[in-house]
């Protein structure tokens, strides 16, 4: 049988039942397992939409094709003609007899990890050989939540008519100070690599009023935390004439629709990976009121049991904390009042699942002010002349905010490590694959 032929022809394995008892199809895909018994032999086969029984009986099944299923090593690539067959024993119900077998890639008979649902390899392996991770049901079920959670986003703000934007992502100076940037060699010039698209999404939103990104950033602390990494996509939006309770509104609807969406579209998903997701309800608090609820000292970032114990009060659900102090805020956030002086910020944090998922707040758009809060800041005005000077031609007051997909990823599939939420995890030792 001709092989182009036959994926032209070719059935997705989901679209296949055992109502179709007797009907001839085109399949491909990758040999998920194997089991040899005597006159019979059982292939499963896999592709992005299920599995599929390809069962061989001696004396039936063409002899060549027969010791031909023998020799097929597991994750070959196959495409496969035969009869749907009724089998109440095979999975989903249905199975098929060859005419046709054809290995159009084999692997190599000695796999480095195991792909099997059951599969004990330290993830450190699995990530060196994350092409064939992907192949394991987990993995594969981990990053369709993930972009059921990107689209839901993208889709979300669509309808609120927000306008996607694609920020640079070299830089000439420090988006949000400090020292944790990637430094680049760009033509004659030192540049970075960009740690926030925020002085980007303002500039935009002070004239196109709403906007939002999905975009890589890159942040050089030496951190090895099960919630860190230094490669990060992160999801944003960025609104003029919006102070920080607007803006937190947008957040509290848009994670409601992408953990209802995930619930809706990834039942086996999220039973796979053993979830129970609950539709989370938004909790409103002042910095001080939570710092009343979880011990701390005014002024300082809350730890990371804090977090989890601000989480544990309210299980389940979106927790924010507003009106920081100033002085731990970056300079962007516009000090409560516009003065200068105020002890407290529009800046406020938002926790999920026992840790942050995004911080945000009412930017400062007043050219005078931002300079002040720079050099608050020790930073040098100089470096951010086009920043500040962009404000400078009416811009009107606006606040954002940042989610990082992975690590919304991680909670929503309950994972212990937000490198498994990521697909080529980038890590103070991993550059590879």
């Amino acid at each position: 049988m001709d092989v182009i032929k036959a994926l032209g022809e070719r059935r997705e394995i989901g679209e296949i039942t055992a109502k179709e008892d007797g009907k001839k199809v085109s399949i491909a895909g990758w040999l998920y397992d194997k089991r040899e018994l005597g006159k019979l032999i059982f292939l499963v086969l896999r592709d992005i939409s299920g599995e599929i029984q390809i069962t061989g009986f001696k004396g039936e099944t063409q002899d060549s094709i027969f010791e031909g299923m023998k020799g097929i090593n597991r994750e070959s690539v196959l495409v496969i003609h035969g009869r749907v067959k009724k089998s109440e024993k095979a999975p989903g119900g249905r199975e098929i007899n060859p005419d046709f077998i054809e290995v159009i890639a084999k692997a190599d008979e000695n796999l480095p990890i195991d792909t099997s649902d059951f599969s004990k390899t330290e993830l450190p392996k699995r990530l060196d050989y994350r092409f064939l991770d992907f192949h394991r049901k987990r993995t594969r079920a981990i990053f369709t939540i993930q972009h059921v959670i990107s689209h839901s986003f993208r889709e979300h703000f669509y309808q609120r008519g927000f306008i996607e934007m694609q920020p640079p992502c070299i830089i000439g100076a420090a988006s949000e100070g400090g020292t944790e940037l990637f430094p680049v060699q760009y033509f004659e010039k030192k540049a970075y690599l960009a740690q926030s698209p925020q002085l980007y999404k303002q500039m935009l939103a002070c004239s196109m009023e709403k906007t939002f990104m999905i975009t890589p950033v890159w942040r050089a602390e030496k951190h090895n935390t099960t919630r860190h990494i230094n490669e990060i996509r992160q999801m944003d939006i960025e609104m003029a004439f919006a102070d920080q309770m607007h803006i937190m509104k947008h957040l509290e609807e848009v994670i409601i629709a992408i953990v209802k969406r995930v619930t809706e579209e990834c039942r086996d998903e999220l039973d796979l990976l053993g979830v129970k997701l609950k539709i989370p309800k938004a909790i409103y608090l002042s910095y001080i009121e939570a710092l009343k609820k979880v011990g701390g000292t005014f002024g300082e970032d809350f730890t990371p049991e804090q977090e989890r114990n601000l989480c544990e009060i309210y299980k389940g659900d979106l927790v924010f904390t507003h009106s920081w102090p100033s002085s731990i805020k970056p300079f962007y956030i516009m000090p409560q009042g516009g003065d200068k002086d105020a002890e407290l910020s529009e800046g406020f944090d938002a926790l999920y699942g026992g840790v942050e998922i995004c911080s945000g707040g009412q930017r400062i758009h007043i050219p005078e002010l931002l300079i002040e809060r720079l050099k608050v800041k020790g930073l040098n005005p100089k470096n951010f002349k086009a920043y500040i000077d962009s404000f400078r031609y009416g811009a009107p007051f606006h606040s954002g905010w940042s989610i990082g997909l992975e690590r919304l990823t991680q909670i929503i599939c309950g994972l212990d490590t937000i490198k498994e939420a990521t697909m080529f995890p980038r890590d103070r030792d991993r550059l590879t694959p």
